[in-house]
C-alpha cells in the first residue's frame, strides 16, 4: 500500500508508532511531498519548534522504515513563492492532495479539514487523531511546591529556583547534564500539548525565540543564533496573593479604592511585580469593576472574569483600539518596555481608563524617569499618581505625583515661579524631589537629601554652571561662569564676545535670562585679573610648555598674547601647564612666539 503524510501527521509522530506496530506493513510504500519538505524545512530555517519537530520525526522514520523494509521517498513539485504566501489559505494543502491523486495513495493526515476535503475530492484518507499528552507532561516533574523556575540547557546539569520571592536558592535538581534529545522532548510535549489543549497557547513565536504558556506554567525557548544553545527556561508562580497580605496602611487601600487611577508597580527582576499586578486585579474585580490586561506572554494569575489581552496583530497599538470598545474599569499592563508600550499606557490613561503598569526598575525614582522623554513633563502627573516600589515580595515605598507652579526649592526670586512635578512620599507627605524644566533639560532635584546633608535644597547651584556654559560657549569657546548665589551667575568672555552676548540694548542676554531662569552678569576678561607672574616656554614635540615655580602649584593660570586672551589651566604637580600645539590655543602661543609677540601669565585670584 502507498501512503501519502501530510505536515500535521508528521510533527505529530504517529507514523513512527503505526510503523513499529505494523499498522504500516512490510512493503508498504511512504511518500513525502516535497511541499511538505520545504515547509518543515522553511519552519526550522526561522526557528520554529514544529519545523525542527518534524525533520527530526522523518529523520526517525527513515531508519525505521528502512529496518521494517518499508520505502520510503519524496515526490511532487516544490512550493513556489505564491504557494508560500498562499499556504495558509491551503495551497500546500492542495499540492499535498495532488500528489495522493497522481500516486493513488492513501492520505495520513491529523487535520480534520484536510481528511474531509480529500475524501470531498475521491480521495482515500484517514484521519490520525495522535493522543496527546497535556498532563504529568515530563518537565513538572522538576517542579514542587517551592520552585519558582527551572532552568535547562544543554550540555548543563538542571537548575531550579526554590523559595519565594526575595528570598530563594539556586539549587541543582539532577546529577546529570541535560542532552539535546531530552530537552527536544520536552519542547515537542510542551508544544504538542499546547496545540490541543484549552489551557495552551503560542505567546511568541520568532526566530530562534518561542514562548509558551501552558497554564501556570511560562516555557521560554532559545536557540542558536539566538542563544548559544538549546535553552528552556520554565517559569511557575507559586503564590497567588491578596491585596491585604501586602499588609497596606488604611490611607493606600483608600485611594486604589478609587483615588489611583495611574498606577506603576515598579521593582527589579523577581521582586514580585506581577504578584502585586494580580493581587490588584483581584481586588478591583471584588470592587465590581470591569478589568482587562494587556500582556505578552499572558502569565497573570487573574480571575476568569479577567480578560487577557495580547498583541492585535503584534501591536499594543492596535488593540487599544478594541479594548476601548469594551469599555474596561481598569486594565493591567504587564511589562511596559518599549517607547511604543509607554505611550500605549498614556493614551489609555488620557482616554479615562483606570491604568495598572509593571516596570523594572531599581529605584521608585526610575520608573517616573522612564516615562520622562517618551512623554511630555507636565503630562506624567495626569498619567501617573502613584508608584509603588516592590522588593523582596513586599511594598517598600509609595510616591505620590502633584503637578504644581512655584519657586523651586532654593531658589528666591518670584520671577523664576515654573510648573514643576512634586514627588512625595505618600505616606508621610514628605516632598523628596522635584522635577522642573531648566534650560532645555528635565531636572531632577533631590530635595530630601540634599537637606539630611545640609547642602543648600538647590539643584541651581549643582547644574546651573554646566548649563549656563552650553550655551555662553556658543559666544566664546573660552567663557567661564561663576555660580554667586542660587539666582544669579557671572559669564567671563572675551572683550570681543561681549557685546555679542549682551545683544542690542541688553536683549540677548535678557532673552538668556528667561531661559534659564537666573540673573546673568558679564564680565570681560582683561589682564588685571590676577597677579601677573614669572613663567618658562618650552617645546616638546606635538606641545608647548608653560614652566612655572612650584609656589603655584594647583592654582589656576591665565594665559594672554599682548591684550587677547588665550585660555586658563590648573597647574599641574610638575608645575607646568602641557598645551597642544594642535588647539587653538596653542597655535596662537606658537605664533605669537614666532611674531616676537608678547605672552602674559596671570596667577587667578579665584
Amino acid at each position: 500500500m502507498k501512503f501519502v503524510l501530510d505536515t500535521s501527521i508528521i510533527i505529530d509522530g504517529e507514523i513512527t508508532k503505526m510503523i513499529g506496530t505494523g499498522e504500516i506493513a512490510e512493503g508498504s510504500e511512504i511518500i513525502i511531498p516535497l511541499a511538505v519538505l520545504d515547509e518543515l524545512q522553511s519552519q526550522a530555517s526561522t526557528n520554529k519548534e514544529h519545523g525542527f519537530v518534524g525533520l527530526e520525526e522523518i529523520k526517525k522514520m527513515r531508519e525505521i522504515a528502512t529496518a521494517k523494509k518499508i520505502g520510503l521517498k519524496f515526490v511532487g513539485q516544490r512550493p513556489d513563492i505564491d504557494d508560500i504566501r498562499l499556504a495558509k489559505h491551503g495551497r500546500i494543502d492542495a499540492i499535498i492532495k495532488d500528489v495522493a491523486m497522481n500516486e493513488s495513495a492513501t492520505l495520513i493526515t491529523a487535520d480534520y479539514v484536510q481528511a474531509l476535503v480529500a475524501e470531498a475530492q475521491g480521495i482515500k484518507a484517514m484521519h490520525i487523531r495522535a493522543p496527546t499528552k497535556t498532563t504529568d507532561l515530563e518537565f513538572e516533574k522538576y517542579f514542587d511546591d517551592t520552585t519558582m523556575s527551572v532552568h535547562l540547557k544543554e550540555g548543563t546539569i538542571a537548575t531550579a529556583k526554590r523559595g519565594k520571592p526575595g528570598d530563594f536558592q539556586l539549587v541543582k535538581i539532577g546529577k546529570e547534564k541535560s542532552t539535546y534529545g531530552q530537552l527536544t522532548n520536552i519542547i515537542k510535549e510542551v508544544s504538542e500539548a499546547s496545540r490541543v489543549a484549552h489551557t495552551g497557547s503560542v505567546e511568541i513565536s520568532r526566530s530562534g525565540a518561542t514562548v509558551i504558556q501552558f497554564g501556570n506554567f511560562r516555557i521560554a525557548i532559545t536557540r542558536p543564533p539566538f542563544s548559544d544553545g538549546l535553552e528552556v527556561t520554565i517559569v511557575k508562580p507559586i503564590v497567588q496573593l491578596a491585596l491585604a497580605d501586602y499588609s497596606p496602611s488604611e490611607k493606600l487601600m483608600e485611594r486604589l479604592s478609587g483615588k489611583a487611577e495611574g498606577v506603576i508597580i515598579a521593582g527589579p527582576p523577581g521582586s514580585g511585580k506581577s504578584t502585586l499586578a494580580s493581587s490588584l486585579a483581584r481586588f478591583y474585580v471584588e470592587k465590581n469593576k470591569i478589568v482587562k490586561t494587556f500582556e505578552s506572554p499572558r502569565d497573570l494569575q487573574v480571575p476568569k472574569e479577567v480578560t487577557q489581552y495580547g498583541p492585535l496583530e503584534g501591536s499594543f497599538e492596535k488593540a487599544v483600539d478594541i479594548l476601548l470598545l469594551v469599555r474596561p474599569d481598569y486594565t493591567i499592563f504587564d511589562e511596559v518596555r518599549r517607547r511604543q508600550d509607554f505611550e500605549v499606557f498614556a493614551d489609555m490613561r488620557l482616554a479615562g481608563v483606570g491604568m495598572v503598569g509593571v516596570v523594572h526598575a531599581s529605584s521608585p525614582l526610575d520608573a517616573i524617569q522612564r516615562f520622562m522623554g517618551r512623554v511630555e513633563l507636565g503630562m506624567i502627573p495626569h498619567i501617573l499618581d502613584t508608584i509603588i516600589f516592590v522588593r523582596d515580595g513586599g511594598i517598600k515605598k509609595v510616591f505620590e505625583l502633584n503637578l504644581t507652579v512655584k519657586v523651586p526649592t532654593g531658589m528666591t526670586e518670584e520671577d523664576l515661579a515654573r510648573p514643576l512635578v512634586e514627588v512625595r512620599d505618600f505616606e508621610s507627605g514628605m516632598l523628596e524631589y522635584e522635577i522642573y524644566t531648566y534650560g532645555e533639560e528635565n531636572v531632577v532635584v533631590p530635595v530630601k537629601k540634599l537637606a539630611k546633608s545640609g547642602q543648600p535644597e538647590s539643584g541651581m547651584r549643582k547644574l546651573a554652571q554646566s548649563q549656563i556654559l552650553d550655551i555662553v560657549r556658543r559666544f566664546d569657546p573660552h567663557a567661564e561662569v561663576i555660580v554667586i548665589s542660587d539666582n544669579k551667575v557671572q559669564v567671563r568672555v572675551s572683550k570681543e564676545a561681549a557685546p555679542r552676548i549682551i545683544g542690542k540694548g541688553g536683549a540677548t542676554v535678557s532673552e538668556l535670562e528667561n531661559m534659564l531662569g537666573v540673573k546673568i552678569d558679564i564680565e570681560a576678561k582683561i589682564p588685571t585679573l590676577g597677579k601677573e607672574i614669572e613663567f618658562d616656554i618650552s617645546e616638546s614635540g606635538s606641545a608647548v610648555n608653560i614652566i612655572l615655580d612650584d609656589s603655584v602649584i594647583g592654582g589656576t593660570i591665565d594665559v594672554y598674547v599682548e591684550e587677547e586672551y588665550v585660555l586658563s589651566s590648573q597647574v599641574g604637580k610638575k608645575a607646568r601647564v602641557k598645551i597642544d600645539k594642535r588647539s587653538d590655543s596653542g597655535r596662537k602661543i606658537v605664533n605669537a612666539i614666532i611674531a616676537g609677540q608678547e605672552v602674559k601669565v596671570f596667577l587667578n585670584r579665584r
